[in-house]
């Protein structure tokens, strides 16, 4: 036994699960906590944890052979909330493209790397003999240095946090979880956001170390379809019920038999049927099948870090866009020029809607045509108010400032929001949902006000198996719709809609 759980019930009323929490984890295991979204998968990691504390009972460990005590020293819980900061409320929203903020005395992600490391290793070894102490650390620098490896740490070693890509925060907050020596560690969705090269990279190194070490991995996955090898036994969870341990295989079998469900057609119908604008008294729009954006010999740098060079593209009108490419190649950073939140679009040859940026256009009149939607913005909505205040703002793109919608916005926010499936959401606070009805509020923001152009950047991140397919749906019925251009971002190939019709791949740069 690892964990052991027995009759479990949380001291506060709001943590608890539909019954008792009873659970063991035993030697050998590798562990999936897998459900859909708001089933309580995060609930049961707080509990597993002794986060969240129990009454009576207490949760129990056996971390043999670790000769360390501390529940805090042996298992590690990384949630990958797309963090920039230590939640101290500091981050804002277009932070990562405004540098010229940040403090010249912060450390940078290789220094806070380090520190993570040397702070693990005076902690692991006390109580070992100096020939245990000399072999322990001999192993977590071997793992270190692959760690190096994989993710290309030396890469972003002189970076700010806030300067790394999505995918690059995932990686630096792997290394830094995983290069301390855990006995147990707990990821929640780990393998999204990364690259598929770094995805079949990382699942080799974890079956890895549960072939050649004591570690226990226990993954949080809303991703149930793409479950690793190694893993040997899951935890479903279904509306705060744990159902009884499986075996991978076993769990796998009844997903198959699982049919998922279309958008219904009264939704659908909804969709198609919204009123259709006239564009043709748009000053800032061009004609019909003409340029919605254009880059010419687009070049960005940081200091001495070139992220784009040189780059051309041209997107028309009606046109359908998938966007790929490895982790911080400037995916992100390309829609933050689209967007207008990068202000260096000020000095690039771009041409947004038929208009050169910087010669005169404000940046609401080109946010007023585009539906956007992406983990910087996501990590920018602290504030915990009404969900469908959140979606309200998408109304007049504001981030940070919130005014209660009208009447009459309220209802085309109900709207949205009940198509994807969140109107009994609408009055709970945006920080009381889990992660998965985040990203759905934060979608429904980006249709909310029916745009011409939708940039949705890794939209379908942390949605369940049905979600996902549910949304993509969404996002054809949607486009099928005269005036409609898409630009997407994702790394599985699987989870962009059918009616992509173009392609950029984007490499980073040496």
């Amino acid at each position: 036994m690892i964990i052991k759980i027995e009759n479990g019930i949380t001291r506060h009323p709001g943590w608890r699960m539909a019954e008792p929490v009873n659970i063991e984890i035993l030697q050998g295991e590798q562990i999936a906590i897998a459900g859909d979204n708001a089933a309580g998968k995060s609930r049961l990691v707080e509990i597993l944890s002794s986060h969240f504390p129990l009454l009576m009972n207490e949760v129990k460990y056996d971390f043999s052979p670790s000769p360390l005590k501390m529940v805090s020293e042996n298992l590690k819980y990384i949630t990958f909330r797309d963090s920039y900061g230590d939640k101290d409320g500091t981050y804002y929203y277009q932070q990562r493209w405004n540098q010229h903020d940040i403090d010249e005395n912060t450390p940078t992600a290789g220094t806070l790397l380090q520190e993570t490391y040397r702070q693990a290793d005076e902690s692991k070894g006390s109580g070992l003999s100096d020939e245990a102490r000399q072999t322990a650390q001999q192993q977590r620098t071997k793992l270190r240095n692959i760690l190096t490896d994989i993710f290309h740490l030396e890469e972003m070693a002189d970076k700010y946090i806030i300067s790394l890509s999505s995918g690059e925060l995932r990686k630096f907050q792997l290394a830094k979880t995983l290069g301390a020596g855990p006995r147990v560690i707990i990821m929640d969705n780990p393998f999204i956001g990364l690259d598929a090269q770094t995805r079949d990279l990382l699942r080799d190194l974890l079956e890895q170390l549960t072939r050649e070490t004591h570690l226990l991995i226990v993954l949080v996955l809303s991703k149930v379809d793409d479950i690793p090898n190694f893993i040997t036994h899951v935890i479903p969870i279904e509306g705060l019920h744990i159902l009884p341990k499986i075996t991978r295989e076993e769990y796998q079998q009844q997903l198959q038999q699982k049919p998922l469900k279309p958008l219904s057609e009264e939704k659908r119908q909804w969709i198609l049927d919204l009123p259709q604008k006239d564009l043709s008294k748009e000053s800032f729009y061009p004609k019909e099948g003409q340029e919605i954006l254009k880059f010419n010999d687009v070049t960005i740098r940081y200091g001495s870090r070139t992220i784009l060079k040189n780059l051309n593209w041209t997107v028309n009108e009606g046109e359908k866009w998938a966007l790929s490419g490895e982790n911080g190649a400037g995916k992100s950073t390309l829609l933050s020029l689209v967007c207008a939140d990068n202000p260096q679009a000020y000095a690039c040859n771009i041409e947004l809607f038929g208009h050169r940026r910087g010669t005169g256009e404000s940046i609401w009149e080109i946010k007023r045509h585009i539906g956007y939607v992406s983990p910087e913005m996501h990590r920018a909505y602290l504030k915990d108010l009404p969900a469908i205040d959140i979606v309200a703002s998408g109304l007049t793109d504001s981030v940070g400032l919130y005014t209660r919608p009208r009447p009459e916005q309220r209802e085309i926010c109900l709207s949205w929001m009940n198509i994807f499936g969140i109107k009994e959401l609408a009055d709970r606070t945006f920080l009381k949902l889990s992660s998965g009805e985040q990203r759905l509020c934060l979608l429904a923001r980006a249709f909310v006000k029916d745009p011409e152009l939708l940039i949705l950047d890794e939209p379908l991140h942390g949605l369940d198996l049905q979600q996902r397919h549910l949304v993509k749906e969404i996002i054809n019925t949607f486009c099928s719709r005269k005036h409609k251009t898409l630009v997407m971002v994702t790394h599985y190939k699987e989870e962009f809609p059918k009616c992509i019709d173009k392609s950029l791949f984007l490499r980073k740069r040496s």
